[in-house]
């Protein structure tokens, strides 16, 4: 059993930068593939980020590729997703969300891959 936490949300102008936090319980974190989704209202929940147990493999999704970073600190339980060069269309609840895998380098892409998942917090980025 995980239980994740996001923080880091808020309100940025276009062009600013925020650094999402997902904090997890248990003493099984670094075996758990973490995946960053966002929905905006109306709109499917839409796949961000993910890392691997290893941290070597992240994918990201073609709409942040190249401004959005994933990053994890197993000894913290910990993945961070920095967020540089926002856009108003980056406006979402962001989640993070954990599978187990036993493999280190797997990463999966889908929300109904997920077992876990955090509450959720608000990012807002005004024009």
């Amino acid at each position: 059993q995980v239980q994740l936490v996001e923080s880091g949300g808020g309100l940025v102008q276009a062009g600013g930068s925020l650094r999402l936090s997902c904090a997890a319980s248990g003493r099984t974190f670094s075996t758990y593939v973490i995946g960053w989704f966002r929905q905006a209202p109306g709109k499917e929940r839409e796949f961000v980020a993910a890392i691997s147990r290893s941290g070597n493999n992240t994918p990201y999704g073609n709409s942040v590729k190249g401004r959005f970073t994933i990053s994890r600190d197993n000894a913290k339980n910990t993945v961070h997703l920095q967020m540089n060069s926002l856009k108003p269309e980056d406006t979402a609840v962001y989640y993070c969300a954990a599978k187990y895998s036993p493999y280190i380098g797997e990463v999966f892409l889908q929300p109904h891959e997920y077992d876990y998942w955090g509450q959720g917090t608000q990012v807002t980025v005004s024009s």
